[in-house]
């Protein structure tokens, strides 16, 4: 009798624990989003196209730096986090409250620039998957503009979230790219021993890949997300790991990428620059095949293009409206959100028409992850300053925590400095 009690209890105690699980997964899932979404759109197509050069250029030579952007952007946009969880408020306006109105103007400024080059960039991705099956531009474009404006002016905030999370998974194809182009194990660790950090085209890339990983609208969609979705301090624990989750994922499809490219056109045309999408589509398909190839990198492609319009326009919306204070909700009708609605539409419609307008492609993605990379000491130190000054004091950045943040936040801004004066001389 007491050996049945014992197996009775032990029996109670595997399904309370099993439903208590089962508890937990269900509030993950309720949390998780935010991270993933804003991570799916930081592997956007600029970030694409300029992994794809890094792998052709230098082989696997950048792959160490991908490797170390993991925590690096997870220390950023946990900060984002912590802040939009703990004060409910967005970052524009957390620099307005704390440092003024003329500074917010400015950071909202910043954000305005790098997202419209980022929006160039998602369309022309768009454009030049469209390419590939004979879509003419204006089609492909247009299609693009019409589905992220219908998705947003007739969803709520958690329809939006999951449309990205779905268009965004389409970037995982990558991944499979990467495991059939076949890399060498001994290449690979041969690249992530030899740095040649003293050329001045290999940090010229080296940069546009940190401008591709930490960008400055990150910081302002992933905290206004948090706010709109109506999470709190409680909901911190499951933002992180929704947070670091989304930053391996991102940082998997950025290896995947350049190692595909690094693999192929790497060894067999060492050194070649890329000048379209079509040219990096083309010199992947005869060691992928060419139905297989063209594909599963137009999936990829339009995947990681369209989910960062969405991100980057939302940002641009959710930011001014921070700093000049109109309404500015997914959960709003448009009727009572004009202005929120408004930009973000102006946003798609000023990026299609620029890609309409012909551009190099390739060369403009690179350039503006270089920008983006300018920007940066501008808006990790605002994120920075109001993770010391607009966080309660249990939330507070402190201790060495908070000298490692410091230090990593002063690292990428003096990349940033550098990626200013490659631009001007």
């Amino acid at each position: 009798m007491p050996k049945q009690n014992r197996s009775a209890r032990l029996r109670g105690r595997i399904r309370s624990r099993a439903r208590k699980e089962r508890r937990n997964l269900l509030y993950f899932l309720g949390v998780i989003g935010p991270g993933l979404v804003v991570m799916f759109a930081d592997t956007d197509a600029g970030s694409v196209i300029t992994a794809a050069q890094s792998g052709a250029v230098w082989g696997y030579k950048l792959l160490l730096l991908q490797i170390l952007l993991i925590p690096i952007v997870y220390m950023v946009q946990e900060l984002a986090v912590r802040l939009g969880l703990v004060t409910g408020k967005g970052h524009g306006e957390l620099i307005r409250e704390h440092f003024g109105t003329g500074w917010a103007w400015l950071s909202v400024s910043t954000l305005v620039v790098a997202c419209l080059g980022a929006l160039v960039t998602e369309f022309a991705g768009v454009a030049g998957a469209g390419l590939l099956f004979g879509i003419p531009p204006w089609i492909s474009v247009g299609m693009a503009v019409l589905l992220l404006w219908f998705v947003a002016w007739t969803g709520s905030y958690l329809s939006v979230e999951r449309i990205a999370i779905l268009i965004g998974s389409f970037e995982l194809v990558f991944l499979l790219v990467a495991w059939w182009a076949r890399p060498s194990p001994a290449a690979m660790l041969d690249g992530l021993t030899k740095i040649p950090w003293r050329q001045p085209g290999y940090m010229y890339l080296a940069v546009a890949n940190v401008g591709a990983v930490i960008m400055p609208w990150m910081v302002f969609y992933h905290q206004s997300a948090i706010v709109d979705k109506g999470l709190k301090a409680k909901d911190l624990r499951a933002s992180r790991r929704d947070t670091a989750l989304g930053a391996i994922i991102t940082q998997l499809i950025m290896i995947a990428i350049l190692v595909t490219v690094a693999a192929t056109i790497g060894i067999y045309h060492p050194g070649e620059s890329l000048d379209t999408v079509q040219q990096i589509a083309d010199a992947l398909t005869p060691f992928l095949g060419k139905t297989v190839g063209t594909i599963l990198f137009a999936m990829g492609m339009v995947g990681a293009s369209l989910v960062a319009a969405i991100v980057v326009s939302l940002a641009t919306a959710w930011g001014l409206g921070e700093v000049s204070g109109y309404q500015r909700s997914l959960e709003h009708q448009p009727r009572k959100a004009p202005w929120f609605y408004l930009i973000y539409t102006a946003m798609l419609i000023i990026g299609g028409f620029i890609v309409l307008s012909g551009m190099n492609l390739v060369n403009l993605s690179v350039a503006v992850q270089v920008m983006n990379a300018a920007l940066l000491p501008i808006v990790l130190g605002f994120l920075y300053l109001l993770a010391l000054k607009a966080l309660p004091k249990p939330y507070r950045l402190h201790g060495i925590y908070s000298v490692v943040v410091g230090v990593v936040v002063a690292i990428t801004s003096l990349l940033g400095i550098y990626a200013a004066f490659s631009l001007i001389f």
